[in-house]
């Protein structure tokens, strides 16, 4: 990510590359663009019944409002089981809780999705990075998604989320010092993360490491 030096940045979305986990392809906007202030990606379909946003509710403590935006094409939106077209000029709000996804109706169907948790200042995580590793960890493949987070976190030390998920893999993977080093990264740029770590399996491998326990202890 370059970020501007003048004060703004002007991009084409055909000018940011796609990043696939497996589900629907996404161009990752807000990272491309340095953006820090609230999270904003998009999806372009390649063919008319495509998936072009995946389906999920947000419904966690930290779950995003999320504004969809129709730019190209047509799309039908599936909204706790209730669809709705929508061609494009459309906006559709959704609410945590609320099941969502979204299909494509006519090839080159593009939406621009804002993202942000009611009544917080935005967070950057990191997780457009992180996602394209998430196949192997959902595999169990988890020394090869920590050396392939590894390398993504070692480029972007700023995301908080990416260090606390290399934790988690490199955890799982039996690198215990590892763990507990990226883990008090994502700890130090982000609070949150401790509390997430007191109740995620994720590193039951490390639980009784007294480094882990002063970490979660605050």
């Amino acid at each position: 990510m370059d970020v501007p030096t003048s004060g703004y940045r002007v991009a084409r979305l055909d000018e940011i590359g796609e990043l696939d986990d497996g589900r629907a392809p996404w161009r990752p906007v807000r990272h491309h663009l340095g953006i820090s202030a609230f999270g904003v990606n998009a999806w372009s379909a390649a063919r008319a019944g495509d998936r072009i946003v995946n389906e999920h509710d947000e419904d966690e403590p930290d779950g995003n409002e999320e504004l969809y935006v129709v730019l190209d094409g047509r799309a039908v939106f599936e909204l706790d089981g209730e669809r709705h077209g929508a061609p494009a000029g459309t906006l559709v709000f959704v609410r945590p809780g609320v099941k969502r996804t979204a299909f494509a109706e006519d090839p080159g169907t593009t939406i621009v999705a804002v993202g942000g948790v009611a009544g917080q200042a935005y967070e950057p995580s990191g997780w457009e990075l992180w996602a394209p590793v998430n196949r192997l960890y959902e595999a169990g493949e988890y020394a090869e998604a920590a050396d392939r987070a590894r390398e993504i976190a070692d480029a972007h030390p700023e995301y908080a989320g990416l260090l606390y998920n290399l934790a988690c893999c490199e955890s799982l993977a039996g690198r215990t010092a590892a763990a507990l080093e990226h883990l008090g990264r994502a700890v130090e740029r982000s609070e949150r993360f401790r509390a997430y770590a007191k109740e995620d399996s994720d590193f039951d491998p490390v639980r009784a490491d007294p480094a882990f326990r002063k970490l979660v202890a605050g």
